[in-house]
């Protein structure tokens, strides 16, 4: 097959990205490997579209940090693809990257994404369904029962009054935004840098606050779910538990985070299968969720990370299982070629 990894740009990609890992597999696999990034997209006058691709070498790699190594020298070339041409093209950009200093690239890999998969590409995630994710909105449309309480919110009054119902504290951050920028908890409506929080984050949009729970201090459990169900291969599951560093309220691994090894317990997996109808109906082919207790912070859709630690840590080939599962959709879609893109993105 021939991949395209969308990503925000070549040098933000580092060598234990859940992306470098998923290029690794694919090339060991057999398959042509190319990076496009916001700027690369061309719509012809006859209505062809093309993608100026990085290509990387067809050769096998024992180590991602070859790969990446490969992808920022001399060994790649630039290449003019018609996206006729190419049988998935893998979204794994974060539109919040580009929202502040790009914010024209910040959806474009849904937008053309969409004209991809009118020309027959497979596109994962399905663009129709990530652009009803552009913010944390997205997460209000699944089950109550997955959901903390929540407020959204630019008043400072409403966060007040919520606060207070809050007993245990509220976590305050943007709701256009991820990777735990500007993530705060705060306990009480009197508590003084509430005002400075405020100011903070409503700076860039709508704020969203959350009632606290408690085993977040624990940490949070990122679970991998592909076409619907948890990712799972040989009894073992492609997740991992994310624990703050001391005193830090984030558990995200950039801002100092360790990650562990999990038992998956039937509470997460219920979890799991509260939202796994909404995930089909969307076209969201590979996530990443965030459980504490029985229930959700985030759901990623975009670009969750961590499939390389979970390989490590488990000895287990999550990056292959994801590769074969889209070599399978590519032969359904050969069988079938009127199936949806959403459809076929979830099979």
């Amino acid at each position: 097959m021939r991949i395209v990894f969308f990503i925000n740009s070549i040098e933000g990609e580092a060598p234990h990205f859940t992306t470098t890992v998923l290029a690794l597999a694919a090339l060991n696999r057999g398959h042509e490997i190319y990076y496009v990034t916001p700027g690369d997209f061309v719509l012809r006058p006859d209505d062809s579209l093309m993608v100026r691709a990085v290509s990387l070498p067809r050769a096998k790699y024992k180590k991602p940090e070859t790969l990446h190594k490969d992808l920022h020298g001399d060994g790649t070339k630039i290449e003019t693809i018609d996206v006729a041409d190419l049988d998935v093209l893998f979204l794994r950009n974060d539109p919040s990257d580009d929202a502040y200093e790009r914010p024209w690239a910040a959806h474009v890999g849904a937008m053309f994404g969409r004209l991809a998969s009118e020309r027959g590409v497979l596109v994962v995630n399905d663009p129709d369904g990530l652009a009803l994710a552009q913010n944390k909105l997205y997460f209000q449309g699944f089950p109550e029962r997955v959901r903390p309480e929540t407020l959204i919110s630019k008043s400072i009054d409403e966060i007040k009054s919520f606060i207070e119902n809050q007993p245990k504290g509220v976590i305050v951050k943007p709701l256009q935004g991820s990777g735990g920028k500007n993530v705060f908890k705060v306990d009480t409506p009197t508590d003084a840098n509430l005002n400075q929080i405020f100011e903070a984050v409503s700076g860039e949009g709508y704020l969203i606050a959350q009632g606290y729970i408690p085993e977040a201090k624990s940490g949070d459990v990122r679970l991998f779910v592909m076409n619907g169900k948890p990712l799972e291969l040989g009894g073992k599951f492609a997740a991992l538990r994310r624990v703050p560093a001391k005193g830090e309220v984030r558990s995200n691994i950039h801002v100092q985070g360790t990650a562990e090894k999990v038992k998956v317990t039937d509470t997460m997996l219920e979890v799991a299968e509260l939202v796994r109808p909404k995930l089909i109906q969307d076209g969201m082919f590979l996530v990443g969720l965030d459980i504490v207790g029985d229930k959700i912070l985030e759901i990623n859709v975009y670009t969750p990370g961590g499939l390389w630690s979970m390989s490590q840590m488990y000895e287990a080939d999550f990056p292959g299982a994801v590769i074969e599962a889209l070599e399978r959709k590519r032969e359904v879609h050969a069988a079938n070629r009127t199936i949806s893109n959403r459809a076929l993105a979830t099979l």
